[in-house]
């Protein structure tokens, strides 16, 4: 009879894992709290699934920040050029933005997860959804709409998911159960995430606007992109590039302008005002629009004059108060540490079972990093668990 796997969690990760070790022959049980499947990653295509980047491996691998050599080696096996031909091979030609950024054609992620799906039944890979899972003692204990169950297989992978968006899966349930079996975790943290401002009551009309084409600094980490001034901070994609930064305790600088030079800000603002209010010779001047005035306002109040009114348009200091709670935040840092785990994502603990994706200790920014990164774990602890069930030489998990 066919060896037998549990996938815990039907995000990338869990998807990944379960592909391969159905091809590999063992009989699959994916295992999903919700009510359906891949929520999290419906989720992110609603603005565009955003796969991968295009760009060389060792640039691509420098955006993993501290990731141990584990987590870049995996990513290795799996880069950006292989996540393409794996979306192709699901029937999703894809293309690549002006960013570097590698998308579907029809931009959605509903036809890509239908697609893999209907690969997986075809594998012979089973669902159950509304199975949450409880416990690990003799076996792993669920909740499921037909009462208690365990299932021991021989095999698992768990792909639950971080701490983020709870109301899509991701609950960050799983981590007492590990913490009690003396696996090493650490807390979750926000990533990718907006920031907390004390806005004045002039900020008000500007909620929702965005600043376009603008650089956000936090330390040694720049973005070049846009963001949207909230009722509450600031969010969007130029504000995530740089969170993780901010999170650690870097200071948020906007350069507004940054096409232009320090210098040639100083000459355009040198030119004779007239009658103009400073608001105006700012938006002739420099084509600074209504959005980035008031920022600039909000920011550096009173507003310098002459050359010190120049560096403050090309580095404004943007005061924050924290980021936004971890529940909104696209991803978390925190969870297993690689020191738990060995090269190819098994417990050291609780051999024969692998671990995937963002339940991992690792923090990468969007842009496809986050995507790739889940995709590579669950392809590795796939493979790593179906080699570990054809081994007849190492114990049983139970």
């Amino acid at each position: 009879m066919s060896k037998t796997a549990l996938v815990i969690g039907s995000g990338p990760a869990g998807l990944m894992a379960a592909e391969e070790l159905a091809r590999a022959g063992l009989a699959v049980t994916i295992a999903e709290a919700k009510p359906s499947v891949g929520r999290k990653l419906l989720m992110a295509g609603k603005s565009g699934l955003n796969i991968t980047k295009d760009e060389p491996l060792d640039a691509f691998l420098d955006h993993y920040q501290d990731a141990p050599e584990i987590l870049r080696n995996i990513v290795s096996e799996f880069g950006p050029a292989k996540v393409q031909e794996w979306a192709e091979g699901l029937g999703q030609h894809v293309f690549t933005g002006s960013s570097g950024r590698v998308f579907p054609t029809v931009m959605k992620s509903s036809p890509l997860l239908r697609n893999w799906l209907a690969r997986l039944a075809g594998a012979k890979v089973v669902v159950k959804t509304r199975w949450s899972w409880t416990d690990y003692s003799d076996g792993f204990e669920f909740e499921t709409p037909e009462g208690a169950t365990k299932i021991k297989p021989d095999v698992a992978v768990l792909a639950l998911g971080g701490g983020s968006w709870a109301r899509l899966g991701s609950t960050g349930g799983w981590m007492p159960v590990l913490k009690k079996l003396g696996i090493q975790t650490a807390p979750f943290q926000p990533s990718n995430m907006g920031f907390v401002a004390d806005w004045s009551p002039h900020m008000e009309r500007h909620f929702g606007a965005p600043l376009k084409g603008v650089t956000l600094i936090a330390g040694s980490v720049q973005s070049r992109g846009e963001c949207v001034i909230s009722r509450t901070g600031l969010e969007g994609g130029g504000i995530y590039a740089v969170s993780r930064a901010l999170r650690l305790g870097a200071a948020l600088r906007i350069d507004l302008l940054p096409d232009v030079s320090l210098q040639d800000v100083e000459v355009r603002l040198a030119k004779p005002r007239g009658k103009n209010s400073l608001t105006n010779h700012l938006r002739k001047t420099l084509k600074l629009d209504p959005a980035k005035i008031a920022l600039l306002r909000e920011c550096a109040n009173p507003l310098p004059e002459g050359a010190a009114l120049a560096g403050v348009i090309k580095s404004l200091p943007v005061a924050l108060v924290g980021p936004r709670p971890i529940d909104e935040a696209i991803s978390t840092a925190g969870g297993i540490h690689f020191d738990a785990l060995t090269d190819d994502l098994m417990l050291k603990k609780l051999p024969g079972i692998f671990c995937a994706g963002e339940m991992l200790n690792w923090d990468a920014p969007t842009g496809g990093y986050l995507v790739t990164g889940c995709l590579a774990t669950g392809r590795c602890a796939g493979q790593a668990a179906a080699r570990y069930a054809s081994d007849e030489s190492v114990p049983s998990i139970f």
